[in-house]
């Protein structure tokens, strides 16, 4: 993380990850995780204890196919496909009924940042119907221009996906704000101010190293914008 005075200037665009940046996502994912391998369990495709809690958490940022290879590495693949659909109806199922909740300060400060101009979007590695249900769900939607996922668009990497991202909107100047190393890799190869959200507790130690600012609340990042 570099320091000192310099305060940057107000970029023309900031990309949000979504898990660990914007939404609480364990509030949401927890309870459809452990519904998801009792239905797992249910079709006889697993036969074995629900993996801890800690390996889905501590993946989180990671594409989905690398994600189970994390989490249950001794399944075969069709598992792993059938995981994905499965955990995806259990949480927008939660997201129908209410379930999940945004960091403090989220809804607040995206509102002002639109308010400002500040084009706004969201670069996710998750499945497309989540990625867009989310925001619809806790009604911050209308602040950003797009939604882009892995999930949608075939994307083998968060660097590919925000690159595609800025050269479809035509964006020269922006801020790539997340949790994880993919969104600091993402920030620092398409030449991007990383901003390193440090208050999710999923990353790793030194996971946000090479940021440009770093931030332990998400309201915070108003203070640093000139």
């Amino acid at each position: 993380m570099q320091t000192g005075p310099r305060k940057p200037s107000q970029p023309e665009a900031m990309l949000f990850d979504l898990d660990g940046t914007l939404f609480q996502t364990e509030t949401l994912l927890l309870p459809a995780y452990h519904a998801a391998f009792g239905q797992l369990r249910e079709e006889g495709l697993y036969n074995g204890p629900t993996p801890p809690e800690e390996r889905i958490l501590g993946s989180l940022g990671m594409l989905l196919e690398h994600i189970w290879q994390r989490v249950l590495p001794e399944a075969p693949p069709a598992v792993h496909r059938r995981l994905d659909e499965l955990l995806l109806q259990r949480q927008l199922e939660g997201l129908e009924q209410g379930v999940g909740n945004l960091y403090g300060g989220v809804a607040d400060t995206l509102r002002t940042l639109h308010a400002r101009g500040i084009r706004l979007f969201i670069a996710s590695n998750g499945l497309e119907e989540y990625v867009k249900q989310v925001p619809r769900a806790t009604g911050i939607a209308e602040y950003f221009e797009g939604f882009y996922s892995a999930g949608e668009y075939r994307t083998r990497s968060k660097v590919d996906l925000v690159r595609l991202l800025l050269d479809r909107h035509h964006i020269s100047s922006a801020w790539m704000v997340g949790d994880r190393s993919s969104d600091v890799e993402a920030g620092r190869r398409n030449g991007l101010t990383v901003v390193g959200c440090d208050y999710a507790g999923f990353r790793s130690d030194g996971e946000l190293d090479g940021d440009d600012i770093r931030i332990t609340q998400f309201a915070q990042l108003l203070d640093h914008l000139a």
